[in-house]
């Protein structure tokens, strides 16, 4: 009786051990093809955890800056991020009450200056550590603060220049798109540039330049399609931290698009 149990085991060990090997063989095929390298440098720099991190200090520390920034240049911070997802009218209205203000005078204390600057610094200074990690480029403490500082200057031409260009063109959807993808390719290569502090030529940093703005507006267009309905559909059922709980998540995806248009461009230099 026992002998005829085993007997009876041996197909389903022998189909058992069949699949592993097909499995395996299955893995490494993916590990050797050009999605399975891209993964694994995707993994080996923990992407998804620095987004994450990314998101979470952009939503303590750069919103308010956003704010303050969009409101000195006679402009509204829920216009800005509104814009920059696509967002439908019901849905920028979503999130404008996020940044609705509940006061009309505003003081901005020394202390209070000082904190929102650091913060600002913290967001930059993470993106400069991951372009040191991904470009494999070693700075000095001094070089580090300079350039971040640099970063923010460009920043803030680079979001009023957009938001300036948004109230000049309402008509159409060709131009805008055409001109917004050359301002983020003018964007990430001069902010590559300025965070490696000039060590990587600007030749070898176009590549990368060039894919994440193609990420970057592929996420445009993703989020005038997805998140929308999403902000729309969180308000309804959450309330305001419906329309936050997206915003998080279009913030991990532009973490996400850094990677991405880093080391693929990397790889097609």
């Amino acid at each position: 009786m026992s002998a005829g149990r085993k007997a009876s085991h041996r197909p389903w060990r022998a189909l058992r051990w069949h699949a592993d090997q097909r499995w395996r063989a299955a893995v490494r095929r993916f590990r050797g093809s050009g999605p399975g390298r891209l993964w694994g440098r995707l993994s080996a720099v923990d992407f998804f955890g620095h987004s994450f991190q990314l998101a979470a200090l952009a939503l303590l520390c750069f919103f308010p800056f956003l704010i303050i920034v969009t409101t000195a240049a006679g402009s509204e911070a829920a216009v800005v991020v509104a814009g920059r997802l696509g967002l439908t009218q019901e849905a920028a209205q979503a999130v404008a009450t996020l940044f609705a203000p509940t006061t009309t005078s505003y003081t901005l204390t020394a202390t209070s200056a000082v904190l929102l600057l650091l913060g600002v610094m913290a967001v930059a200074g993470t993106l400069q550590s991951w372009y040191q990690m991904l470009f494999d480029v070693p700075l000095g403490a001094v070089r580090r603060t300079v350039t971040r500082l640099a970063w923010l200057a460009g920043l803030f031409a680079y979001t009023a220049a957009q938001a300036a260009f948004g109230r000049a063109v309402d008509d159409g959807w060709l131009l805008p798109a055409l001109v917004g993808f050359l301002w983020a390719v003018a964007f990430w290569w001069a902010s590559i540039y300025v965070l490696l502090a000039g060590t990587v030529p600007w030749r070898a940093l176009l590549p990368p330049a060039l894919v994440t703005s193609v990420c970057w507006t592929g996420l445009g267009v993703f989020s005038a399609h997805y998140f929308s309905a999403a902000i729309v559909a969180n308000e309804q059922k959450y309330g305001p931290i419906g329309v936050v709980m997206v915003i998080l998540s279009w913030l991990v995806a532009v973490g996400v698009v850094i990677h991405l248009g880093a080391i693929v461009g990397r790889a097609v230099r």
